[in-house]
């Protein structure tokens, strides 16, 4: 688990490809490593990689095909910088929201514009995701733990701090550019709760608007 809350931009030293996934040897700038061990886990862009080697300023973790498929991962090269977040402790302030690491779809910058100090940003999150993105809810961006100004379907906008352009990748978005998503894990767990008997059922596929009417929450 972690908290969306970057602790350093790191950046890819080394891509290899190994019989279809891929390795990676990542610098991790400041983030120290002093205190991790063989097997940790480490989120890189939102993803939670597993380290498998250790340096003192690098690590090395594997990127399954899965992992390569549904995330931005597989667009990086040598020298792409990305975001850095070791996982949360007992003793870890818990200062973004919950955050898993497992990346629920790939989004796209529609729009960035200056908001005084602060960026406005415009993203499109694939359509599937669009029922767990709420105004004034959390969402992580490329490991950012964030929260949603307004939404429009499938379209939702942040307002990024001074702070956050300065210590993460987001300083580099430009319209176009793929970000990884990941939506609160509460809004997952409702969903699935309020199925009820019905989440047994293998051809369970969510919630729809009739099931919400059947059972009193929505008109």
């Amino acid at each position: 688990m972690f908290t969306g809350i970057i602790q350093s931009v790191g950046e890819i030293r080394r891509l290899e490809p190994r019989g279809g996934d891929v390795r990676l040897t990542i610098g991790t700038g400041k983030l120290p490593l002093t205190g991790a061990a063989l097997g940790d886990s480490i989120a890189v862009n939102g993803v939670c990689l597993t380290a498998v080697s250790l340096a003192a300023d690098a690590f090395v973790a594997d990127v399954s095909r899965e992992t390569l498929s549904h995330t931005t991962l597989g667009d990086l090269g040598p020298g792409s910088p990305v975001n850095l977040e070791p996982a949360l402790t007992l003793s870890t302030p818990l200062g973004g929201h919950l955050v898993s690491g497992h990346v629920d779809g790939v989004g796209q910058v529609l729009d960035r514009s200056e908001d005084a100090r602060s960026w406005r940003l415009s993203i499109a999150a694939p359509a599937e995701l669009a029922r767990y993105i709420a105004h004034k809810g959390s969402i992580c961006v490329d490991g950012v733990s964030l929260t949603v100004n307004a939404v429009d379907g499938a379209c939702f906008d942040l307002n990024i701090v001074p702070h956050t352009i300065a210590q993460t990748i987001i300083a580099r978005y430009q319209t176009g550019t793929r970000v990884n998503l990941e939506v609160d894990l509460i809004a997952r767990y409702l969903e699935r709760l309020l199925l009820g008997e019905r989440a047994a059922a293998p051809s369970a596929r969510g919630l729809t608007v009739d099931f919400l009417a059947e059972h009193g929450f929505a008109r």
